[in-house]
């Protein structure tokens, strides 16, 4: 080879590495030059290649088409160029049609590059047959057929390609694994995607951080939290994707507390988080009620992120709504300079859940004068408004016009807000008649609405009804069977409580413990009915009965009939005075200081009988006590609840 040819050889294998591109214009000079110098033809895999990381598609297929005699070396780059075209089916199937005049056709190279053609074109059957002519699919042609299949949005048959290419003894390189492990990630397949870690191990590839990232991930999609911490903790390289992905996998799977232990242990290991890992640490703050470490997650990213960014600012405004600060909600939503439908919703819903139905319903007239479009989003905000404030027949109209104005078809989610509304409004046969004429059957949530209906107004026949179908459904669910219990129990069927009971324990089901939370000094504390376990437990029962004492003399009278068992009224009345909520705002009272506000967490329903108490310990102590339950938000300020007893 010439010193001239050498110089040009150079040049073009510098501008084809990974991260290195010629300028289309040096491209073009050197294309010239081999022309002169009459080296076109040893070049030209090189030059094609050159041609089409540069972006000259058109030139690299008209340059493929002068070739006499293209080869496998000629053709993959010919393939790469045409399906980057706006239009590559065209050029693609002219191409198709030279190669199978040539002996490079049944190359494995080319054959691959052409099923990736056909995949980028949408036709997933032809990149099949393409794959199927190759009588030894390489790694690589496997891998090309699992992504055809990913992008087609056909997860669960790239899942199956993955399965049967692992069956013929393929050994996978660190990018199949990747793909295998998102594969079984997206369709949450665990016996595939253990079996692809287990061979990943085996190769040696799993210490690549990448393929980590994708087995963490898998292990958190399925639901597997504890092999999820094992692949992370022996991750050598741990990136911000990696971190995010534990961070947003405990936060999702309902471990709320490891999820913020690791956020900010990544804080102290010097990684910044990304948007997502933010994300999922705010929804543990969510999660928990931890308004003040929310605000600490908050101040480890740039505030115009929130502003500029719907996903951040939309996680930030649910976690400042759902933990009682609507105020702080408010205020970012207002200052978001980028609010799409999913900001305003959150908005709304925020507003609807913590009694503000009044600025929620404006929210939505200001949608329709900025010209925004409502969608079902928009309407389970609505309703939820209408659910919480009890107002039923402005839930019918939105219910009703979401269909007859908006053209939008109901999903099960606004069914269930319907149900919940009427239910709590004692309209208990309207709502049972609204779910027998749904379109989809009614999933327990939505019969769990109308069993807390027959609760609130005693209807234990309907109740009976409805707890079948919540067995059918969730035949482990002791919850079906307590609320059950304590309708029979508060009208006076002592016998059909205690047979209930019976019934549960022979099943082995128990009741699930109440338990309440409060945030202090960065750390949650956690409360159970008659919780003595904490250290301060002295001090927090000898408050309860000065509390105690002082409403008495305010006329308070424990309503012993929400307990569940049939004993003495001395002892039901000791029960109500523990409650973990009580516990946890008595606490409270003497951790923080005078006149800051209360906020409390509790996983159950709050108890009529604390509802009225917190209403009086509000006036007692001259504090404003928050209460998120299970169910809604209370409010607690001067002996009066921003829910008006209606919840």
């Amino acid at each position: 080879m010439s010193g001239a040819a050498a110089a040009v050889r150079r040049i073009l294998l510098a501008g084809v590495g990974p991260s290195s591109h010629l300028p289309p214009l040096t491209v073009k000079l050197l294309h010239a030059r081999l022309l002169r110098l009459d080296l076109l033809a040893d070049l030209s895999p090189l030059l094609l290649r050159a041609i089409s990381s540069s972006g000259l598609h058109l030139h690299a297929l008209r340059l493929h088409s002068l070739l006499p005699s293209p080869s496998h070396l000629t053709f993959p780059f010919a393939f790469k160029a045409a399906s980057r075209l706006p239009d590559p089916l065209s050029a693609g199937v002219q191409l198709h049609a030279r190669s199978l005049k040539l002996p490079s056709h049944s190359n494995p190279h080319v054959l691959t590059s052409l099923l990736n053609l056909y995949a980028k074109c949408g036709l997933l059957h032809e990149a099949q047959r393409v794959f199927d002519e190759m009588h030894h699919p390489s790694t690589v042609s496997w891998t090309a057929l699992i992504t055809a299949y990913m992008d087609a949005g056909s997860v669960q048959e790239a899942v199956a390609v993955a399965r049967n290419a692992f069956a013929s003894g393929m050994r996978p390189d660190s990018f199949t694994a990747v793909r295998v492990l998102t594969a079984c990630a997206r369709v949450t397949d665990l016996v595939t995607g253990e079996a692809v870690w287990r061979v990943a191990e085996q190769e040696g590839i799993a210490g690549s951080v990448f393929v980590a990232t994708a087995a963490l991930d898998m292990y958190v999609k399925c639901g597997e939290m504890e092999k999820a911490r094992e692949v992370f903790d022996k991750m050598r390289e741990k990136d911000a994707v990696a971190w995010g992905a534990i961070v947003g996998g405990y936060a999702t799977n309902g471990h709320p507390r490891e999820a913020l232990e690791l956020f900010f242990a990544m804080q102290a290991e010097g990684v910044k988080p990304d948007c997502y890992t933010v994300v999922g640490a705010l929804s543990a703050c969510t999660r928990l009620g931890a308004l003040d470490l929310g605000r600490r997650a908050v101040g480890m990213v740039q505030w115009d992120e929130f502003l500029d960014n719907p996903v951040l600012g939309t996680a930030l405004i649910d976690m400042y709504a759902k933990c009682g600060s609507t105020g702080e909600a408010w205020t970012v939503f207002q200052q978001m300079r980028k609010r799409d439908i999913i900001v305003w919703n959150a908005m709304i819903l925020g507003l609807g859940m913590t009694g503000h139905e009044k600025i929620a319903f404006a929210l939505v007239c200001q949608m329709e004068k900025l010209g925004m479009t409502l969608n079902d989003n928009t309407f389970i905000g609505l309703l939820c408004s209408c659910t919480h404030t009890g107002l039923v027949q402005d839930g019918r109209w939105y219910f009703r016009n979401m269909t007859q104005l908006y053209h939008i078809s109901p999903r099960i989610e606004h069914y269930g807000c319907m149900v919940d509304l009427l239910s709590r409004a004692g309209l208990l046969e309207e709502a049972h008649q609204l779910i027998e004429d749904m379109p989809m059957p009614a999933n327990a949530v939505v019969w769990g609405s109308l069993l807390g209906g027959c609760k609130i107004h005693r209807d234990a026949d309907l109740a009976e009804h409805v707890l079948k179908q919540l067995i059918r459904l969730e035949p482990w669910n002791s919850g079906n069977y307590v609320m059950l219990s304590n309708i029979y129990s508060n009208s006076g069927r002592w016998e059909d409580a205690a047979k209930l009971r019976l019934e549960m324990k022979a099943k082995g089901l128990k009741k699930v413990r109440a338990y309440s939370w409060v945030e202090f000094n960065g750390k949650v504390h956690e409360f159970r009915v008659g919780d003595k376990s904490h250290p301060l437990s002295d001090q927090i029962y000898t408050k309860l009965d000065e509390l105690g004492m002082e409403m008495k003399a305010m006329g308070y009278k424990p309503t012993t009939e929400v307990v569940m068992f049939d004993i003495e009224d001395e002892e039901k009345e000791n029960t109500l005075v523990h409650h973990s909520e009580k516990i946890a705002i008595a606490f409270s009272l003497l951790t923080t200081e005078t006149g800051e506000t209360i906020r409390v967490t509790k996983n159950l329903r709050v108890c009529s009988d604390c509802h009225t108490a917190i209403k009086l310990i509000s006036r007692i102590t001259h504090r404003e006590i928050i209460i998120r339950d299970n169910n809604r938000f209370h409010c607690f300020r001067d002996g009066h609840c921003s829910c008006n007893d209606y919840w």
